[in-house]
């Protein structure tokens, strides 16, 4: 069974531009450092042969990567979806019952998430909580710094699609 990965239009996009620059830019000038370095001649003791050929690994890896998640995309346009309930997509705002405290989040995939920029994975301990609460409802989460309980002040439409 193949896991989807949800993700909006617009991380899907940054994740195929990304492929994409790695697959036509990156590689292609990693093959040139190597075949400069091997020209130095001894490879053995040759540093920037092997910091041509440790880039080549972690650039590879980091296509296979981009491939497989690209392959397993669910691929949702966030300003189609409803703002009745909390979903994919959706701009969460929470009130903090301890601190009485406002946050706000956007539930977008786990490739997009980004607590400083505002965004959580729906596949987060509370992204997970939030999914199909309305406003008004409460939501106890478990954090690193523990329990943690939030009301649902407000539920918006994404600016991303």
């Amino acid at each position: 069974m193949v896991v989807r990965i949800p993700m909006s239009l617009t991380g899907n996009r940054q994740l195929r531009t990304e492929l994409e620059r790695l697959e036509r830019g990156e590689r292609h000038e990693i093959v040139k450092a190597i075949e400069v370095a091997r020209a130095h001649g001894d490879l053995s003791e040759n540093a920037e042969y092997h910091a041509a050929k440790e880039r080549q690994s972690l650039v590879e890896g980091r296509i296979l990567e981009l491939k497989d998640k690209l392959g397993r995309a669910e691929i949702i346009d966030c300003s189609k979806v409803t703002i009745e309930k909390a979903v994919f997509g959706t701009v969460v705002t929470l009130m903090d019952l301890t601190t009485e405290t406002e946050v706000t989040y956007q539930l977008l995939g786990p490739e997009e998430a980004d607590v400083k920029r505002g965004s959580i994975s729906v596949l987060s301990p509370l992204g997970r909580a939030l999914l199909g609460k309305e406003v008004g409802d409460e939501v106890v989460t478990k954090t690193p710094g523990g329990l943690r309980e939030f009301e649902v002040i407000l539920i918006s439409a994404s600016t991303i699609q």
